[in-house]
């Protein structure tokens, strides 16, 4: 996760907390986080970055539309962010 880059583990954080969300509802998550427009020119290879390294992957719901989801290792490193992020904050 240490190379990641912040986007791209907001990235993962949305599709872990969805149930294999296609591009524009991750879009559309991260538009509202972020508050304002999220370009497809940044999205989609984000995501393609994710799916390179093994953290997600690209599924295909019809021609048109694509759906991601964790993969067994994306949710491990995770896990593993979660794990070193509650040894510097406490809530």
């Amino acid at each position: 996760m240490y190379d990641l880059t912040g986007f791209q583990r907001d990235l993962l954080y949305v599709i872990a907390g969805e149930d294999e969300p296609h591009g524009l509802a991750i879009k559309e998550e991260l538009e509202q986080y972020y508050e304002k427009e999220i370009h497809h020119g940044r999205l989609y290879p984000n995501l393609d970055t994710l799916v390179d390294k093994g953290l997600v992957e690209k599924g295909r719901r019809d021609r048109r539309t694509n759906f991601y989801t964790l993969t067994r290792r994306g949710r491990r490193e995770l896990e593993a962010r979660r794990e070193w992020e509650t040894q510097y904050v406490e809530l």
